[in-house]
């Protein structure tokens, strides 16, 4: 099976969101690319409290400065295209109110014809939460639990009834519904994120730090949906964020999707064969404007389907 390209959507500061988000999007559609994708960002410490993903001494990138709405962007994307999917990888699902983002995410389903793919996680900056946080950072999981169960609820058939902590809803009719479930898959790691992604998702959302890991993360999250009595089967959407080199890197110590063109698609290819059906390839930071960011996912896309992705 051919694998399903993704692009990300540019929505950092050398873009002008208004122009260059349709443009991109419809370029992206026009090269081939299956899927069009968002992350989210709300907002970067200054001076610095955290680490980068929570990690001691870890520097936060200069272009986390300036992250367009992920809801906004796809909602641009989704007016200039018409066969792309329209995810997030990743909401943060937490700095979002359940019934609202609900709403919001059928609306752009509705409106776009049944595209978007809510990719939803738990987030890692405390001052994200501080800032915009529907509860403590120790609760995430359980908000992340509760926004799933209101997803479901509102997108269903009326009369939408929810009981929780967050929101409550007795009996009501919510509408525009989707137009059809919209999937939602979750960003996780290990245990107890994995187990909700088997128990309550419908896909998984990991991210490359080499084909090998990604490989036993898949092999365990399938033995553990085996183990857990599932039998639908679970999308997999593998985030990619290529470090361009004008030369070929050299160093044994290359890491994954570093180096140039070709070296970033042959590790394209190498996913591909471990069973990664769908590829998010986000080239949004090494670009300078959204003509280079055109021209080098063009170049991507044609090289990697020659080289049978």
């Amino acid at each position: 099976m051919t694998t399903r390209l993704g692009l990300g959507l540019p929505q950092m500061r050398q873009y002008d969101i208004g122009r260059d988000v349709p443009d991109v999007a419809r370029a992206a559609e026009e090269i081939g690319y299956d899927s069009l994708w968002v992350f989210e960002r709300a907002l970067v410490p200054e001076p610095a409290t955290q680490g980068l993903y929570g990690i001691p001494g870890l520097p936060w990138p200069d272009q986390y400065r300036h992250v367009a709405d992920p809801l906004v962007t796809l909602a641009l994307a989704a007016s200039a295209t018409t066969r792309a999917e329209l995810g997030s990888s990743v909401l943060v699902a937490p700095l979002h109110l359940p019934f609202q983002l609900a709403k919001s995410l059928a609306t752009l389903d509705a409106a776009s014809g049944g595209r978007v793919l809510a990719g939803l996680g738990t987030g890692w900056s405390l001052d994200e939460y501080a800032a915009s946080g529907v509860r403590p950072f120790e609760e995430r999981g359980a908000v992340l639990d509760e926004i799933i169960s209101v997803c479901r609820a509102a997108w269903g058939p009326d009369p939408v009834v929810h009981r929780g902590e967050i929101s409550d809803i007795p009996s009501a009719v919510v509408g525009p519904k989707p137009a059809r479930p919209i999937p939602i898959l979750l960003a996780a790691g290990s245990g107890r994120a994995l187990r909700r992604v088997v128990d309550r998702a419908d896909g998984w959302l990991p991210v490359s730090q080499g084909a090998e890991q990604v490989a036993a993360q898949w092999r365990e999250l399938r033995e553990l949906a085996e183990e857990r009595g599932r039998t639908e089967p679970l999308r997999a959407v593998l985030r990619v964020n290529p470090v361009f080199r004008s030369k070929t890197a050299q160093n044994a110590d290359r890491a994954p999707f570093e180096g140039s063109v070709d070296q970033i698609v042959a590790d394209l290819v190498e996913h591909s064969r471990i069973g990664m059906t769908d590829i998010l390839v986000d080239l949004q930071s090494g670009a300078r404007d959204a003509a280079e960011l055109k021209d080098t996912a063009a170049e991507v896309y044609e090289k990697a389907r020659a080289a049978g992705v």
